[in-house]
């Protein structure tokens, strides 16, 4: 059966790809209408996530805000099929990389980094474009599907422009290989943690928030320098990416600190541009005790 189902989910995926671009748009805006009026996907949760994080805002712009999302989550989740027929000039022209110079000198010097962006705009791509326009070895890490199949596929259609897709179940493992390879290993930061017991609490969107031990764990245990990765929609179907350094020598600082940087650099973010954030994510089913 899983067998079967990956073979519907594959060529739906090629599918997709051979629509061109102004089509895929067109399909968005249908599946967007979907998700919002007949599924009603989530919509308790985004409009609860939402009102609490903007409790200034009145009803008729979180309304807005909602609609807003919801063609931000179409176009990212077919953006997301489209990646895997994407061509390199493609990649490079859509998902482009504005500073890459930043990471250079930590190349030079033959050192690793962590590079930590969020689920906002389109994170779908950043396996691809980090394979193509950043200098270190790129590390992505994802959690595995359940269907072994499909996971072989996107695995191995992720990886093929350079970047290494891993389990985030052998992260331990695989920094201890990789940290001596020069390498940029990327972990979205933003989602809520499966262990709250060792999550780092931040004030983040007026609410406590648990985020991630992972990325500052081992930034502080490797000394790795952390750069954050803001994503930003131009167009539709096109994107710019621009590096920051959060922690330049993260065993000197303070721990949390690394965390909260990244809290408040993302919280800006967002703040800025709300509709473009993953708002359907429970990020706030933990309290803390």
């Amino acid at each position: 059966m899983n067998l079967i189902l990956a073979g519907i989910a594959i060529f739906f995926i090629f599918l997709v790809g051979i629509i061109p671009f102004f089509l895929l748009y067109l399909l968005s805006d249908i599946i967007r209408f979907i998700l919002f009026f007949i599924l009603r996907y989530r919509r308790k949760i985004v409009e609860k996530n939402l009102k609490e994080s903007f409790h200034y805002r009145t009803e008729g712009e979180v309304e807005q805000l909602t609609w807003l999302f919801y063609k931000n989550l179409a176009d990212v989740l077919l953006e997301g099929f489209k990646a895997f027929t994407m061509s390199r000039n493609q990649i490079n022209k859509r998902h482009k990389v504005l500073n890459p110079e930043l990471v250079v000198p930590y190349f030079e010097k033959g050192q690793s980094i962590i590079a930590v962006p969020s689920h906002y705009g389109n994170w779908e791509w950043g396996s691809m474009s980090s394979g193509l326009q950043m200098p270190q070895n790129s590390v992505v890490f994802y959690k595995p599907l359940n269907n072994k199949w499909v996971d072989r596929f996107v695995r191995r259609s992720r990886a093929k422009y350079g970047s290494e897709l891993v389990s985030i179940y052998k992260t331990a493992r695989v920094f201890k290989e990789h940290v001596p390879k020069n390498s940029c290993f990327i972990m979205a930061s933003d989602q809520s943690p499966s262990n709250v017991k060792k999550a780092i609490w931040v004030k983040f969107l007026s609410r406590d928030t648990a985020f991630l031990h992972g990325p500052e764990y081992y930034a502080r245990e490797y000394n790795l320098p952390v750069i954050f990765v803001d994503i930003q929609r131009k167009k539709r179907g096109y994107y710019e990416l621009e590096l920051a350094v959060i922690a330049e020598n993260p065993a000197e600082l303070e721990e949390g600190e690394i965390t909260q940087r990244y809290a408040k650099k993302l919280e800006k973010t967002i703040v800025n541009k709300p509709e473009n954030w993953l708002w359907s994510h429970r990020r706030w089913k933990h309290e803390r005790k």
